[in-house]
Parts: C-alpha cells; structure tokens; sequence
C-alpha cells in the first residue's frame, strides 16, 4: 500500500495496472476508491450542504446509492418471490381442483349413461331371445 500513495489522483484501473502488474482488480479499486475518498474528504461543503448540516448532519464518506441499499436490506426479496409462488400455486391448486370437481360431475353424469345403455341392451338381448325362440317353436 505504501508504494500506491504515491499515485496521482486520476489515475484509471488500467492505469495503476499497468503500474503494479501483481496487484488484483480488487486491490486496485481499493486503492483507487481510497484515492476518491481523499479528494472528496478535501473539497469544502458549499452554502447549501452547511446549511444542510446544521439541520441533518452529513456523514463523511457515506455513499447514498449504499444508504438506499440498507434501506432495501430489510427486503427479502427471496421471501417476496417465495410468497409469490405460493400464490401461484394456490390459484393453480384452485383452478385444479374446480376442473376435477367438473370432470368428476360429467364422468358420474357419463357412469349413468353407460349403466342406463347396459340394461338397455340387456332388455333388446332378452326380446330378440324371446323372439327367436317363438319362431323356432312356430317352426321357422
């Protein structure tokens, strides 16, 4: 670390990689974040910032896109989503069940169809015996 203090302030990651080869991207970032943190801890507050100031404290170094992600944090986006599927799955499992309940009523509405054809076909059998046997008797 000692050997980056002497960077100049804008130098780029491609920058300081070309200067230090052996050092990770990471450590770079860190290096160069550490530099921007520098410069802007050295620009004075404007009118409007200490007015700010005294009113809410402006705390050095903090990040506002990081402050909006604390505020997100509270958020579990997987319990979000999971809640979601749930959800899904019920309206799912509803509609399911209503389509089974419709087949189940037109499969019994069906079963007596069929059982109702059956004795049909049972009383046609009997006459059609009935009558082949008259005519066998009258010698046909």
């Amino acid at each position: 670390m000692a050997e980056i203090k002497d960077l100049h302030k804008h130098e780029t990651i491609f920058d300081l990689a070309r200067r230090f080869p052996n050092k990770t991207y990471r450590e770079l970032e860190k290096y160069r974040d550490a530099d921007r943190q520098e410069e802007a801890d050295s620009i004075p507050l404007t009118e409007s910032q200490k007015s700010q100031e005294e009113l809410e404290p402006i705390k050095k170094g903090t990040c506002i896109t990081a402050e909006l992600k604390k505020d997100r944090e509270g958020i579990d986006l997987k319990e979000i989503n999971l809640e979601a599927k749930i959800t899904g799955l019920e309206e799912a499992l509803a509609n399911a069940l209503a389509v089974n309940e419709s087949h189940q009523k037109l499969n019994g509405t069906l079963q007596e169809r069929l059982t109702e054809v059956e004795e049909d076909n049972k009383k046609l059998s009997h006459q059609i015996e009935d009558k082949l046997e008259r005519a066998r008797k009258a010698g046909l």
